[in-house]
């Protein structure tokens, strides 16, 4: 019971102390919630990019993969190794694929006519940053696409190229921000598009969404586009996502007939499944991961240290006081525990206010990407249990030391 009394009464007298001491108090917890709330918030940000990058190619289906001339090619600062580049998939190595490839599957092919196009209605306008991509009938279904308004390309405007345009969510926006776009004709360079489709918006999804891209038909793609020697993508969509190494497996040996690459010869392209892409950045992510813990241990040491200075000046102020809590039976026990809480304390203020405020960053992050509201508690545990080892080793040293004061010396103290 008295230990009880004791320790209430510790507390009640380092919430005093920490009151009449705001600015210190301040200073020292703001140092604190900056660790904190660099700490949280990168990594709720990490959380929501992660979140987002699922989310994103999930819709692909992990029963698909892709046939390119090169590979991905993602790396996040000097690391890693350059994407190997072969010769280009032509399209008519592209359509015999489509063709000879017998696995039950959906096979579509695409290409890029144009990165840097501007789409105009009337008197308005893009910027020069809309990407123009040539698709047959099956890339919406590949592309984890959905249509938000009118329709898909029939076969006929596939197989002549006609000038239908399936839009993304912002031309809409910036074009015909009042008004249905279907059976609008636009201006997409010099050749007019007649709109048939719409898609569903995808927000910022890491750069990956669909929200600043026209898809016309295959065929009219290569009339329109600025390359000389374009290189198409095959896309392979699976019935069954058991089967997915059985349909690559035969998916690259009808490749390399269709190459000419004999036996012996290495392939001269690259499959890759449809969450590569999200893998490879989770994979670079860590690095920010780590960043982020470093950052935020070395401000939280430099809080340590300024935490520590402050209750070293706090048990030469108080030493007087302290020989008082002495010579009424006050224990060094006691004295030790009452500095440690102080310390404690402002830690936790510190620590509560970082996370409370990396939170909010984060989710900031996950709300511009599109994904849902995170609460990161294993990161707000590792946040409370810091404050609480950093109020502890850094109030050690001065609690030690205010516990063995001569109480007849401390009250001779001026």
């Amino acid at each position: 019971m008295a230990i009880q009394k004791s320790y209430k009464e510790n507390v009640r007298v380092a919430l005093q102390s920490v009151r009449s001491n705001k600015l210190r108090t301040f200073l020292t917890a703001a140092i604190i919630a900056i660790g904190l709330m660099a700490l949280v918030g990168i990594l709720t940000s990490i959380d929501a990019i992660k979140s987002s990058l699922n989310n994103t190619f999930s819709r692909m289906g992990a029963n698909s993969f892709t046939i390119r001339n090169r590979g991905i090619g993602i790396r996040i600062g000097g690391g890693g190794q350059r994407a190997k580049r072969y010769e280009s998939i032509t399209y008519r190595q592209a359509l015999a694929f489509k063709k000879k490839f017998t696995f039950p599957a959906t096979v579509s092919v695409n290409t890029f006519a144009s990165q840097a196009s501007t789409v105009k209605y009337g008197s308005e306008k893009t910027n020069p940053n809309i990407t123009i991509l040539g698709g047959d009938e099956n890339y919406i279904l590949t592309g984890g696409f959905t249509l938000a308004g009118g329709r898909n390309f029939s076969q006929n405007e596939v197989d002549y190229g006609s000038n239908v345009v399936i839009i993304g969510y912002e031309i809409k926006t910036r074009l015909f921000p009042n008004a249905d776009p279907i059976d609008k004709d636009i201006l997409i360079g010099g050749n007019k598009f007649r709109i048939v489709g719409l898609f569903e918006e995808k927000g910022a999804g890491a750069g990956f969404g669909g929200d600043k891209m026209c898809v016309v038909p295959l065929l009219k793609a290569r009339q329109i586009m600025t390359s000389n020697q374009p290189s198409y993508t095959i896309t392979v969509m699976g019935s069954n996502p058991g089967q997915t190494e059985t349909a690559i497996g035969e998916a690259t040996s009808v490749f390399r007939n269709i190459r000419g690459l004999k036996t012996g010869l290495p392939d001269n392209f690259e499959i890759s499944k449809s969450d590569a892409i999200v893998q490879t950045l989770l994979e670079n992510i860590k690095w920010v991961t780590i960043g982020a813990i470093v950052i935020a241990f070395v401000t939280l040491v430099g809080a340590s240290i300024g935490l520590m200075n402050i209750m070293l000046v706090s048990v030469t102020e108080r030493t007087r006081e302290i020989g008082i809590r002495k010579a009424v039976g006050g224990t060094p026990a006691i004295i030790r525990q009452q500095f440690l809480l102080e310390a404690i304390v402002i830690c936790l203020i510190g620590g509560i206010t970082g996370i409370v405020l990396g939170i909010l960053i984060g989710n900031l992050v996950a709300i511009l990407l599109g994904a849902s509201f995170i609460v990161p508690w294993a990161w707000i545990v590792l946040g409370v249990v810091l404050c609480i080892t950093v109020g502890i080793v850094s109030g050690f040293y001065p609690a030690s030391k205010a516990s063995r004061l001569d109480p007849v010396e401390a009250l001779r103290y001026e």
